[in-house]
């Protein structure tokens, strides 16, 4: 369970005091994905770091299974719009550096590992870097090291931003693939109305700054099958823009 009560941030530059976030409230079961929409510097990203543990100095309560945000002691996974692979590193040390850096005993796990990149499609790809990889397969080679890393939260920060809109369907589904066989609490920044319906289970519409929450859907469609083809998913989609539009007008 993931649990921000009365969440509050500022800042103070120039003798004056900015209100970045404004009485967050929301809690995401284990196991649940969230999609969190909204405008340009209403505070997406600065909420992905305070459950990060990226930023500290909070007003409010932010929990992961009922602890205050400890990165040293906690698993969560981050994976930001650049993908955050290390471009010295080949595919199969990238998926590993998490686990790594956490001290995981990796011994034994080789069929796990050999798993999980045949299910993102990186088998043979293992020694290659990644300069010499597309986009897909570098959003690929984040997504195994974040669920090796088998964190008790993922966050991702606009992930399938820079695909095309094919190879973003396509990198979408294959996150569902491993989703399913791990069910890992999910936070997801992102533009898109049609990925908010796709991917969250939750879907949390952000105001303008200070970031407020202003509406927080509960996605019937989420985990339907051959769901782009149904005429519920666009309605929803428009549902959304409906809902978006009037806030951020105000």
């Amino acid at each position: 369970m993931i649990r921000i009560k009365h969440l509050n941030l500022s800042y103070s530059a120039g003798g004056r005091c900015y209100d970045v976030l404004k009485d967050i409230n929301l809690e995401i079961a284990a196991g649940e994905t969230c999609a969190i929409i909204g405008p340009s510097g209403c505070g997406k990203s600065t909420l992905l770091k305070i459950l990060a543990g990226i930023i500290t100095e909070i007003d409010g309560i932010v929990e992961i299974a009922g602890q205050q945000v400890r990165p040293k002691q906690q698993k969560i996974g981050f994976i930001p719009q650049n993908y955050g692979l290390l471009a010295w590193k080949n595919v199969y040390d990238n998926i590993l550096l998490g686990a790594k850096i956490k001290g995981m005993n990796l011994d034994g796990q080789e069929d796990g590992l050999a798993s999980m990149m045949q299910l993102l499609g990186l088998k043979g790809l293992e020694y290659r870097y990644p300069g010499e990889l597309s986009g897909g397969q570098q959003q690929r080679v984040a997504l195994a090291r974040a669920f090796l890393l088998n964190p008790d939260l993922l966050l991702m920060d606009e992930p399938f931003s820079a695909l095309d809109a094919l190879t973003r369907e396509d990198i979408q589904q294959v996150f569902l693939n491993v989703w399913r066989g791990h069910s890992t609490a999910t936070v997801l920044v992102t533009h898109h109305m049609e990925e908010a319906v796709y991917l969250g289970r939750k879907i949390v519409i952000m105001s303008a700054g200070p970031g407020t929450i202003s509406n927080i859907v509960e996605n019937p469609l989420f985990g339907v099958a051959d769901i782009r083809s149904k005429p519920e998913f666009f309605q929803l989609c428009i549902e959304l823009r409906k809902m978006v539009k009037k806030d951020w007008a105000k």
